[in-house]
């Protein structure tokens, strides 16, 4: 059974950064589709961003998170990371990531076949 484990989420003041971990146990990242999803209580989960597998080179953002995060990889620690910059209020959420086949990634749901179990992302004064 694939299993992806997110770390690294916390309370932080608005305007403050945080950088989420993905890793695995399973097969290398590198070679699949990795997105981050957020869920907000009450809401929907929603794509924040997405990463293509191997050099494709092909990245995908949300409009409310475009300039603010970056996905990014490393290879040898088989992780991926999600780096949040100037956080506001309304990124507070549990924060997913998961794990998908496919040429080129989408921030859609149903293209992700093994997820995490989420880590808290508090924005608080």
């Amino acid at each position: 059974q694939v299993q992806l484990v997110e770390s690294g989420g916390g309370l932080v003041q608005p305007g403050e950064s945080l950088r989420l971990s993905c890793t695995t146990s399973g097969p290398n990242l590198y070679h699949y589709n990795v997105g981050w999803f957020r869920q907000a209580p009450g809401k929907e989960r929603e794509g924040v961003a997405c990463m293509s597998a191997r050099d494709s080179g092909r990245l995908v953002y949300a409009d409310s998170v475009k300039g603010r995060f970056t996905i990014s990889r490393d290879t040898p620690k088989n992780t991926v990371y999600l780096s949040m910059t100037r956080l506001e209020p309304e990124d507070t959420a549990i924060y997913y990531c998961a794990r998908a086949n496919g040429r080129e990634c989408q921030i859609r749901r149903d293209e992700y076949a093994f997820w995490g179990s989420g880590t808290q992302v508090t924005v608080s004064s």
